[in-house]
Order: structure tokens, then C-alpha cells, then sequence
């Protein structure tokens, strides 16, 4: 076990230095400061750049800084829905698989290193009780933080070959409309980006608004239940 952990360790400290010199050394950490230079970093490191994307978005999903959604969008302005959707799920599903079995090998040590404790004390009693129902749920809705989850995940009793069918089946969708509402700024005249523009402003509205209310209320629906199943395994 003790080899394990300083092999998974290894291969995470090389993942992350490697990945940011790559960048810091190809310049996208001076081009990202507009989207503007980002655009422009792109159709020079052409044909390199759907790489240089799919790493992006891996070390988004396995260090968690920024959301994988919001990557997403910014895929679809750059290549297309298609595209980026391929170049994101892909990303996306190995990032999740990574950090998963990361966290199953290293344990508490690891995840709290890159999940805040306000974050593990929400989630985790109810991911070690009702995993499978609450990741779908968590992958389906814009409100809970994905790619933290998929590390916690890793503490539970949850096998490997769950929790990839799990990220295949409901992890796709949130991707795939973030990925059309970016690639739609490519593809549709501007009569139609305007209505979008306006529903895709009123949703993020609403969601920094209800977004913790709806949560709560998925949270406790489930915790609710939880407690019931107790009642009943109690009685018999």
C-alpha cells in the first residue's frame, strides 16, 4: 500500500508540474489573460491545439480550479460544438477516473488537499450512504461542484466500474449544452445568438439566485431518505 501511494503521488506531481510548464512555456498563461490572446494562442499552436485544450481541460478537472463547464463553453467558442464536446467528455471522464482513483489509493491526506472542508462536510456522509443516486443528480444539475465530487467519491464504498458508468451516463449532458452554448457563437447568425444570449444570462441568474436553495432541497430530499431506510433496517 505504502508503494502505491508514493506511485499515485508520483504520477500526480508529474501530471500537475508537467502540464503547467507546458503551458507556462507555450504561453498560454500570458495569452489567457482575454479572450482575445487565448483566441490568438490557439490558431498559432494550431494543429497543436485541440491538445493543448484537452489539457487544459484535464488538469481543470483533476485540480479543480476552474469548472469543467466553464472550459466547456470556452471549447465550443474556440472549435465548434463537436468538437469540443469530444475533446471535453474525453477530458473530462479521464480526469474524473484519475482523481477517483486517486483519492481511493492516498486517502483523506489527498483529498483534503484539494477539497475544502466545508465541501466534505456536506457531501460526504450523504455520498457514503446514497453515492450512485446523488452523483447522477450531481451530474445532472449546474449546482453542485462536479469535479470535487469525483474526488470524495473515491472515499466511498464505490467501485471503479461504478463510478465510470456512472460519469458515462450523466456526466454528458451538462458538457454537451455548455459546449453548444459556446460553439452557437460560431454557428448561428446574430438574430439568434441574441435570444440565447438572454435564456443562457436568465438560467446563470437564476442559478446564482436558487442555485444553494435547489441544492439544499435535493441534499435533504435525499439525507430524508436515508434516514428512513435507517428506520426501517432498525425495525427489522
Amino acid at each position: 500500500m505504502k508503494y502505491k501511494k508514493l506511485w499515485a503521488l508520483a504520477v500526480l506531481l508529474v501530471l500537475g508540474a508537467g502540464g503547467s510548464w507546458f503551458l507556462w512555456y507555450s504561453g498560454f498563461f500570458q495569452a489567457a489573460v482575454s479572450p482575445e490572446g487565448v483566441r490568438d494562442y490557439i490558431a498559432a499552436s494550431a494543429p497543436f491545439s485541440h491538445l493543448f485544450y484537452f489539457l487544459v481541460q484535464f488538469l481543470a478537472v483533476v485540480f479543480a480550479p476552474i469548472p469543467s463547464n466553464l472550459v466547456a463553453a470556452a471549447g465550443g467558442v474556440l472549435f465548434g460544438t463537436w468538437t469540443a464536446f469530444a475533446l471535453t467528455f474525453t477530458a473530462v471522464t479521464v480526469g474524473s477516473l484519475l482523481t477517483f482513483q486517486l483519492a481511493r489509493v492516498l486517502g483523506r491526506d489527498f483529498v483534503d488537499r484539494l477539497v475544502s472542508r466545508q465541501v466534505s462536510r456536506r457531501y460526504q456522509e450523504l455520498l457514503r450512504a446514497k453515492a450512485p443516486v446523488f452523483l447522477v443528480l450531481a451530474f445532472l444539475f449546474p449546482f453542485f461542484p462536479d469535479d470535487m465530487l469525483c474526488i470524495l467519491a473515491g472515499l466511498t464504498g464505490l467501485s471503479l466500474r461504478q463510478f465510470a458508468l456512472i460519469v458515462l451516463l450523466a456526466r454528458p449532458w451538462g458538457l454537451l449544452f455548455a459546449c453548444a452554448l459556446g460553439g452557437a457563437s460560431l454557428e448561428l447568425p446574430l438574430w439568434t445568438l441574441l435570444p440565447l444570449g438572454l435564456i443562457g444570462l436568465t438560467l446563470f441568474v437564476l442559478g446564482l439566485r436558487y442555485g444553494d436553495k435547489i441544492e439544499r432541497a435535493i441534499v435533504r430530499r435525499l439525507e430524508a431518505r436515508r434516514g428512513s431506510s435507517q428506520k426501517v433496517d432498525k425495525q427489522v
